[in-house]
């Protein structure tokens, strides 16, 4: 009976971590770029209490192992990198990139390696550098901070992330190229706040990310378009976000309705001898 207690207590417990993901995902329905998560459960190892018996080539029978299952546990919880959906804006300066990839951005030149995001709500600095609203330096392919130069008055950016300048004198010349990242496995990277990834060895081999570097819309490499004028949305799907909120409570409740009832078997059992 203190078995079930414990199963229930791990069942809590597990459910409630469903629950803190499920909150943290809706509260980011509406944050550019957000990635939901999600909580997948395992079994925790199971107490055997016969082992089997092989079969014999006599009239008896083989016998299964005898096993009782120990609780639950968190399996992982996994960041789902499902594309989100478009919100058109018109500003030159928002991107989404439509397909796989990241941007890279950089606190400052001297850092190593750079953070990854999918928002793409950039800005220019009074610099003239391509910034993030955190003022983050935006790469190019290069690894390179992108500065506009003195003399452009307008420009705009093409599919594969280059950024066409129109100089004062009315020429028209191609700039810098955003640089695409190609993760191998999106889901190794580490969420650190501000829609930001850092770089983990599960995402990236040897967490070298020049070795991923890549220009957008490249069929070769499998990097996305860069589309302008556009921010993608959010992932995150509130009917399968209510829905597995309501199965996260019933399943804490059920839970907690095995302590209980375990505790008022164990209350039985105390009160055989009065």
């Amino acid at each position: 009976m203190l078995r079930s207690m414990y199963s229930g207590i791990s069942g809590m417990r597990g459910f409630q971590t469903k629950l803190d993901v499920i909150g943290n995902n809706i509260a980011n329905v509406n944050t550019v770029g957000f990635k939901a998560g999600r909580v997948m459960f395992k079994d925790i190892l199971s107490q055997t209490m016969s082992g089997v018996t092989p079969g014999t080539d006599d009239p008896s029978g083989g016998v299964n192992a005898k096993q009782i299952g120990l609780g639950v546990s968190i399996g992982s919880i996994d960041t789902m990198h499902t594309p989100g959906s478009a919100m058109t804006t018109h500003n030159p300066t928002d991107l989404r990139i439509d397909g796989d990839g990241f941007f890279m951005v950089k606190l400052s030149e001297d850092q190593e390696v750079p953070f990854l995001t999918r928002a793409g709500d950039f800005h220019v600095d009074v610099a003239r550098n391509l910034v993030t609203s955190d003022g983050m330096l935006v790469l190019d392919s290069a690894g390179d901070p992108i500065q506009l130069g003195d003399d452009v008055t307008a420009f705009t950016i093409a599919q594969n992330g280059a950024i066409i300048q129109k100089l004062s004198d009315g020429t028209t010349e191609a700039g810098a190229i955003i640089g695409v990242a190609k993760i191998p496995n999106p889901e190794g990277l580490e969420k650190i706040g501000g829609n930001m990834y850092r770089v983990t060895l599960n995402a990236v081999p040897d967490g070298d990310v020049a070795a991923v570097m890549f220009e957008g819309n490249d069929a070769e490499e499998g990097t996305g378009a860069i589309i302008a004028g556009q921010l993608e949305m959010s992932n995150v799907d509130l009917t399968s976000e209510f829905s597995e909120m309501i199965v996260a409570q019933r399943g804490f409740q059920a839970n907690s309705r095995i302590i209980t009832t375990s505790d008022e078997v164990l209350q039985e059992v105390v009160n055989l001898k009065r």
